[in-house]
């Protein structure tokens, strides 16, 4: 049933350490594949050469994210890496335009990436090999990014391209206005005898006025 061949045997240690981390809550997979104690990584996420993965404290990885860090990741601490996004960081392009797509072909070509601290990429997101994601980027739901991306700039499309810069004057404004928001509900759920919110955010639910 099983091959008893070398690529099998090396291929075998990934597949059962994939298997056993969907048994695993999100901070112990993410103890498990050796990234810092404050990550979290969510269930039937794959990691393709964990230990060419460099992950900053704080980061978050969503469900059914595929990384391939086969050329060499790095990830920057508060960054978070949405559902379902693809990450490469090698391609078979000239194999496969040569008739050479065999294993072990010699044109498989590997490039790294780099994403930065404070980062947001949203889900269904796919990165190219080579591609540098500036610190403080977003990178919105379903876009393609193909190219470096600049910090501090919101990207969106197919293939991405930069919709919005922002600076942290602008970053500031939004952070008072959520406070202030999340505090406001607070205050209404404790009125209404609903206790405290809890430890993040604020309540869901109706608090219009």
């Amino acid at each position: 049933m099983f091959f008893d061949d070398e690529r099998s045997h090396r291929l075998r240690p990934q597949i059962l350490t994939e298997l056993v981390s969907q048994y695993m809550n999100d901070a112990e997979r993410a103890r498990f594949y050796g990234l810092p104690s404050t990550c979290r990584v969510r269930e039937r996420v794959k990691i393709i050469s964990p230990e060419n993965l460099t992950m900053g404290d704080h980061c978050w990885i969503g469900e059914g994210a595929a990384l391939d860090a086969s050329g060499g990741l790095e990830i920057g601490e508060h960054t978070s890496i949405g559902l379902n996004t693809l990450i490469f960081t090698h391609s078979s392009w000239l194999a496969n335009m040569t008739l050479q797509n065999h294993s072990g072909s010699d044109l498989i070509e590997r490039k790294p990436v780099k994403i930065g601290k404070g980062c947001f990429i949203g889900g269904l997101v796919v990165i190219m090999a080579g591609v540098t994601i500036g610190d403080f980027a977003t990178v919105q739901p379903n876009s393609v990014v193909a190219k470096d991306v600049p910090p501090r700039t919101l990207v969106a499309g197919n293939p991405a391209r930069v919709f919005q810069r922002y600076d942290e004057e602008y970053i500031q404004s939004e952070v008072d206005r959520v406070r202030t928001e999340n505090a406001r509900r607070r205050a209404i759920a404790e009125e209404r005898g609903g206790g405290e919110a809890s430890g993040w955010g604020a309540p869901s639910g109706d608090f219009s006025e």
